[in-house]
């Protein structure tokens, strides 16, 4: 089993890495450079309790989950377009009834190409696609960014290095 070193990374290690792998139910979507939106926030109810002054309760309530926004450069590949489409329903047909959630994944990727950790996302499904900005006088790489909703995620380790 991996363990984190008080020095933090993985195994002692900070991967010197930028490359992301997004999987949809097992299936490979693709690399993405950038990934943001990989947070839980837990949020409180406070009791003021009588003859208590020192303090006011904190009791733990609803996880909240944001969408996650994956961010990399336009590629030759229709998997993740093709992902989206299916996501929304057929052609785009707008018909929440036809949404489809999936189980999807990030996994970090190490400058040798093993995985190091990973992030199982209950209940994604796409609610943005955007491609790039089209421009003759356009400065860097052509990128597309998604953005997921979920219902949260796990998070685990790979075997040791």
């Amino acid at each position: 089993m991996s363990q984190t070193s008080s020095a933090g990374g993985i195994n002692g290690h900070i991967p010197d890495t930028a490359s992301f792998l997004f999987e949809v139910d097992g299936v490979s979507i693709g690399l993405f450079g950038e990934i943001s939106g990989l947070e839980v926030t837990v949020e409180t109810a406070t009791y003021a309790e009588g003859g208590e002054n020192g303090y006011v309760h904190k009791l733990p309530g609803r996880l909240t989950w944001p969408n996650i926004v994956l961010r990399r450069g336009v590629t030759d590949s229709d998997a993740l377009f093709s992902w989206v489409n299916k996501t929304a329903g057929s052609g785009f047909e707008a018909n929440h009834s036809s949404l489809k959630r999936s189980t999807a994944a990030i996994t970090l990727i190490g400058s040798d190409g093993s995985r190091l950790r990973s992030w199982d996302i209950q209940g994604a499904f796409a609610v943005r696609w955007s491609g790039p900005t089209l421009s003759v006088d356009g400065e860097g790489p052509a990128g597309e960014e998604l953005e997921l909703a979920h219902h949260g995620f796990t998070s685990k380790t790979f075997g040791s290095r």
